[in-house]
């Protein structure tokens, strides 16, 4: 059967009240009617050891079944519900005064007679010569002459079949059946009740259910769920904390697949904007050794040398962006680490500004440098180390007007080293700053985005557990900050460096 937990808890639950209605009533009637034997057989218990002595049950003879009719008639005056029957020492019914055909028993077990004798603990049913296996509470008395053994005894059947006629009119009378109806009501209340109370428990479930019915196959959700006040772990309540804890994670998901989704837009226009970068050096080169191929015969060798300075200044360019794409993908993808090492990166800035010495003497740039005394060496991987002053160095020359100058201030703080790279060029405007470090692409037909050179550095210094900083200054001019640990070796992807 298809159904709820809720419908399935209550059908259990509707089946365990009923079970425990019914076990209930049965441990009531079954209680009562022990109790009701029990006070019987107490009251009447001296009753057979009375007519034992009072009356002449037998002589020197033996047993006398006529005055046990007698007898019987005269009790059954006083107490319509007793049996009187004459045992033998064999348990042999010798005398009665039952109508005939009642008696449905010649012998009677004399165990429990016995049991009772010797004052067992009540109520001792016996049985009832009345019926083929029924057993009644009574009471016995052994008849015996003074000094001799028994000769018989005197049973006594305390609820006869008046009584068994009288209660079955009685459990058929209106008494009864208000009873009953009223079990009934206390059983509908309480199935109500527990109905209600199941309703409440479970719906938090519900709600939990409605809000992963929400999804979509892709596990974006399609309204966000509320995360409840208080944490998981301040909560007592199972299915509360259960409920709180899938807010937490569809929010969480939620936020994963926006950003996966943002990551993924950018990766598209990036793939777009660089097969633009690189149609345009390609269709240059391509343009000019078409040129020097056809025209190999009329071309003087001034054109052709400057064909093919072109030609090769293109394809540098081409294999300049091709291998920042493939270190790019080799730093996002984990298959970079940083090889750490001690070294002076006073040395290091020294030797990045003889690489750009040329390139700024061309541009009348000036290369400045301020290094505090003794300054420590740091811990980390000189190659990336490098690549990162190189390619600040590098956008700083490209974007510093000629006679300007750029600046490396290094300065050491708590067991780390500074590194700030300024220049007096036309800095960053506003509009660009927020996505600097993010991956460049066209977004409504302008550049957004620092390039490749910028993005590869974040992410070297991301190896490093540091990260670069754009610093708000007056004027014109861009400087860029970031720090580098000394002595201590810092973690790396959750591995001590």
């Amino acid at each position: 059967m298809n159904l709820t937990l809720t419908q399935r808890l209550s059908l259990v639950f509707s089946a365990l009240l009923l079970a425990c209605c019914g076990a209930s009533a049965w441990l009531q009637i079954r209680s009562s009617d022990l109790h009701e034997k029990e006070v019987v057989q107490r009251l009447s218990k001296d009753l057979a050891n009375h007519i034992a002595h009072r009356t002449t049950l037998m002589d020197a003879n033996g047993l006398r079944p006529d005055a046990v009719r007698q007898l019987f008639g005269q009790l059954m005056m006083v107490n319509p519900s007793v049996e009187v029957y004459l045992l033998d020492n064999q348990g042999r019914i010798e005398g009665d005064d039952a109508p005939a055909g009642h008696v449905k028993r010649a012998q009677v077990d004399l165990t429990p007679v016995r049991q009772f004798i010797a004052g067992d603990a009540l109520p001792i049913l016996g049985d009832d010569p009345r019926s083929v296996d029924g057993k009644k509470v009574f009471s016995a008395a052994p008849l015996q002459l003074s000094g001799q053994p028994p000769s018989g005894y005197i049973y006594v059947v305390l609820l006869g079949e008046e009584h068994d006629a009288l209660a079955a009119r009685v459990a058929a009378s209106s008494v009864l059946r208000t009873t009953l109806w009223s079990m009934a009501l206390v059983a509908l209340l309480g199935l109500l009740a527990g109905l209600t109370a199941f309703g409440l428990i479970t719906r938090p479930l519900r709600r939990l259910t409605d809000a992963m019915r929400r999804f979509d196959a892709d596990g974006e959700p399609d309204t966000q769920p509320a995360v409840p006040r208080s944490s998981p772990a301040g909560r007592r309540d199972e299915i509360g904390v259960l409920e709180a804890t899938f807010a937490q994670m569809a929010n969480r998901i939620g936020e994963q697949w926006r950003a996966l989704t943002r990551q993924d837009q950018q990766r598209r226009e990036l793939i777009a904007n660089i097969s633009h970068d690189l149609r345009t050096p390609l269709t240059s080169l391509h343009g000019y050794l078409e040129t020097l191929s056809l025209k190999a015969e009329t071309l003087g060798e001034t054109e052709r040398k400057r064909y093919l300075a072109i030609a090769l200044a293109q394809s540098v360019k081409v294999g300049r962006l091709a291998q920042a794409l493939f270190e790019l993908a080799r730093l996002e993808h984990g298959n970079a680490q940083p090889a750490l090492e001690p070294f002076s990166l006073v040395d290091l800035v020294q030797d990045v500004f003889q690489k750009f010495e040329l390139p700024a003497e061309a541009r009348h740039i000036q290369l400045r440098a301020d290094f505090p005394p003794r300054l420590p060496a740091i811990y980390a991987d000189l190659g990336m180390i490098e690549r990162v002053l190189t390619n600040l160095l590098d956008n700083a020359i490209r974007h510093t007007p000629s006679g300007g100058s750029i600046d490396v201030d290094l300065a050491h703080k708590d067991g780390k080293v500074s590194v700030t790279v300024s220049d007096t060029g036309p800095g960053i405007p506003a509009e660009q700053r927020e996505g600097l470090f993010e991956r460049p692409f066209s977004s409504g037909g302008g550049h957004r985005g620092g390039g490749l050179g910028l993005l590869i550095v974040q992410r070297m210094l991301q190896l490093h557990h540091s990260q670069i900083r754009l610093i708000d200054r007056e004027g014109t001019g861009t400087a860029f900050c970031f720090e580098l640990p000394t002595t201590e070796k810092p973690a790396v992807a959750g591995i001590p460096l």
